[in-house]
């Protein structure tokens, strides 16, 4: 008998084969004359057919609450639609959408994938009803779990707090941070708990913060997400470390936090890495601990000494500018002390002197010794002993004095040489007599009485000679001497006593003189 031909078989599947909108048409209804008139390559290509068939006709189960991917296929102004595998498309209403980021309007487009929340999987139209909205948090654990899978590191803000620890927003996911994997607290804290109150008050000031974080467990079944900042610090410094120790090169200058202080220096956090300035790079003298100039949380600008990478350490100096000296000048020294300074600029008006590095004084021109002119007699580098008359240390300013630190060797000198059981007396007169003995021009102008008389022609000694034998005491009248207390009133001073034997030496040479 002769086979009984049949019409060609063809098929037409949709754009997409899992939508499952194939239509197919066949002629005749024996499948064994249709096997017995078809060739063997025939007949692959139709169990290929018959088997995409089979697949695309096989409905997908889905229901409520199921959350799967599918793939924008058309976007109008009031609803998205979007293959997900069933006979037609689901519908997606833009009311729901976010106003701006991820899901938003703008942000969509055709042939995206997205994943989608299962609302209704058919309704009487024949559409599935999805939401965009309600599938993001499955979205974000997928997220959550890559992070935790590739060891990353992420963000959140704190949200609320318990006695266990911190509630965190991991983009729309609740979180939790064990109180043992908070950053700043102190074991002490820790093992109390947030039962103290002290602890609770911490926990509860780190409200709306951003913190950074790791996962260190996740459990989606149980909606469990647990991250630890403790770690997530310390993994993002060792990174960091290694970064800075690449980056940094010698005479770089940087800004820093100091982070820790110590006898041999300061520590300086360079945003992942510290550094160390040892005592002796820090920029000023007179300094016996960093924390006299220093202190923890400062900002100061550093710079960097060198970089080993081998041990990983990194050497700072501090630059001068940054860490003010005249902060704590009014500690290290005093108004009547006597330093050391060096001279470090000549003006018209006086000097300037450095005591430390970063502090300067001013030696005004009546300050220095009677008679000195600064140009001739000082320059640069000289160090002389002075001493201080005033601190400004608002106006960054101080006063300096380098004759009333030659009068405090005058008066030691005087109060040596006193008689025994004079002290308190020489005391008293060596006081009054400072800043007088040797400012005053009229002073200078009488020492010199004695050579200018001899050098005078005799007649006038002999018209004075008369004047001189009425007032025998002249010498008192000298401008060094006025002021002192005559003979019979007591003056026991050494000082005094010389002055009044230099005055009576004169008189006797004058007399004589006058009598040749």
């Amino acid at each position: 008998m002769q086979a009984q031909k049949h019409g060609d078989l063809s098929t037409m599947p949709a754009a997409n084969l899992k939508s499952g909108r194939v239509q197919t048409m066949f002629e005749g209804n024996d499948p064994a004359e249709q096997s017995n008139n078809t060739n063997p390559e025939e007949m692959g290509e139709i169990n290929d057919m018959a088997a995409l068939l089979a697949e695309s006709t096989t409905p997908i189960n889905i229901k409520r609450g199921d959350v799967v991917e599918g793939v924008i296929v058309r976007i109008d102004q009031d609803e998205i639609l979007v293959d997900i595998g069933l006979k037609s498309e689901g519908v997606l209403s833009t009311k729901e959408l976010p106003a701006n980021g991820y899901g938003s309007f703008n942000e969509l487009h055709l042939d995206d994938k997205v994943l989608v929340y299962v609302i209704q999987p058919e309704t009487p139209d024949g559409h599935a009803l999805l939401s965009l909205k309600r599938a993001n948090a499955e979205r974000q654990w997928r997220i959550a779990e890559e992070q935790y899978k590739n060891a990353e590191l992420l963000k959140a803000r704190v949200i609320d707090y318990n006695k266990g620890g911190l509630i965190v927003d991991v983009s729309g996911i609740r979180g939790f941070v064990p109180i043992s994997q908070i950053l700043n607290l102190k074991r002490e804290e820790v093992a109390s708990g947030g039962d103290n109150q002290e602890t609770a008050a911490k926990l509860q000031s780190m409200k709306d913060k951003e913190l950074q974080l790791k996962i260190i467990e996740i459990n989606r079944a149980r909606n469990r997400l647990i991250l630890s900042e403790r770690l997530a610090v310390q993994e993002w410094r060792q990174r960091r470390r290694e970064e800075l120790l690449d980056e940094l090169k010698p005479g770089e200058v940087r800004k820093g936090v100091v982070s820790n202080l110590a006898n041999f220096g300061a520590f300086i956090d360079l945003g992942g890495a510290d550094g160390l300035v040892h005592i002796s790079q820090l920029a000023w003298s007179r300094v016996n601990h960093p924390s006299e100039v220093l202190k923890v949380g400062q900002e100061v600008e550093v710079q960097v000494l060198s970089v080993d990478k081998e041990k990983k350490k990194i050497a700072l100096s501090i630059k001068r500018a940054e860490v003010d000296p005249w902060t704590t000048v009014e500690q290290r020294y005093k108004v009547g002390q006597v330093v050391t300074g060096t001279i470090t600029k000549i003006a018209p008006f006086g000097a300037f002197a450095r005591i430390e590095d970063g502090i300067e004084g001013l030696i005004h021109l009546s300050e220095l010794t009677p008679g000195m002119d600064p140009k001739a007699n000082l320059h640069e580098g000289q160090q002389l002993q002075l001493r201080i008359l005033r601190i400004d240390a608002d106006r960054r300013r101080l006063g300096l004095s380098l004759r009333q630190a030659d009068e405090l060797d005058t008066k030691e000198v005087a109060t040596e040489a006193a008689p025994e059981g004079a002290e308190a007396t020489s005391t008293n007169a060596a006081s009054d007599l400072t800043g007088m003995s040797l400012e005053d021009p009229t002073a200078r102008t009488e020492s010199t009485t004695p050579t200018a008389e001899k050098e005078t022609s005799a007649a006038a000694r002999r018209e004075g000679r008369n004047e001189r034998r009425d007032r025998p005491e002249r010498a008192n009248e000298n401008p060094l001497l006025s002021h002192l207390p005559k003979e019979d009133e007591g003056e026991t001073t050494a000082m005094a006593e010389a002055f009044r034997a230099a005055a009576r030496q004169r008189s006797k040479d004058e007399t004589e003189d006058s009598e040749e």
